[in-house]
């Protein structure tokens, strides 16, 4: 069975979001998968600084929750990226998390694709959800998830959910009234079914 750590990067307590991933971790933990969720509202993880104190085996030091969560991303098989769509992307606080990685990458002297570096090698998803659904709503998220977590870190992508028409901004969540929350549900079981 798989170790799974959900990253939750915004959202409400039970809005759209959270919804969805309770439908993939229930789909997963009946699958016997251990599933862990940490929410960054709750679990402060700024922006990197860019200042390089951290290269190769030193932690951040920055005085926030990210290198409380370190071991949970070193332990985990599979990291499930979530967010609800904030301005056609990931939300900042999912995106300043994906930053941070930077302290955990390894020096590389033959590195593949370009990189000077190496970063575990890890498993990843993608949750997200929104208020409208065009056939263009996710494509910047999406970019930015293959682009930063399949290309460069090289994470293997396991698929994605992308919960579109999820009801207005401004109102109550309404993924249950959409086929979203079994999508999750059933990815969730599925996710290691080889």
């Amino acid at each position: 069975m798989k170790n799974i750590l959900i990253i939750q990067g915004g959202g409400r307590a039970n809005g759209n979001t959270a919804q969805l991933i309770n439908s993939f971790a229930k789909g997963a933990e009946e699958k016997g998968h251990f599933v862990e969720t940490i929410s960054l509202v709750k679990n402060e993880v700024r922006g990197c600084l860019g200042c390089n104190a951290c290269r190769y085996g030193k932690p951040c030091v920055q005085e926030d929750s990210f290198n409380e969560i370190v071991p949970k991303i070193k332990a985990a098989d599979c990291i499930v990226f979530a967010s609800p769509l904030y301005f056609w992307t990931i939300s900042s606080r999912l995106k300043a998390f994906i930053e941070r990685f930077y302290c955990i990458a390894e020096e590389d002297s033959n590195p593949p694709l370009g990189r000077y570096e190496k970063y575990p090698i890890k498993d990843c998803a993608l949750l997200m959800t929104s208020a409208d659904d065009f056939f263009w709503t996710f494509e910047q998220a999406v970019s930015y998830y293959q682009f930063a977590l399949v290309n460069y870190i090289g994470f293997q992508d396991k698929g994605m959910i992308l919960a579109g028409g999820c009801g207005d901004t401004n109102g109550k969540p309404q993924i249950s009234k959409t086929k979203h929350l079994q999508e999750a549900y059933e990815f969730g079981k599925n996710i290691y079914s080889e």
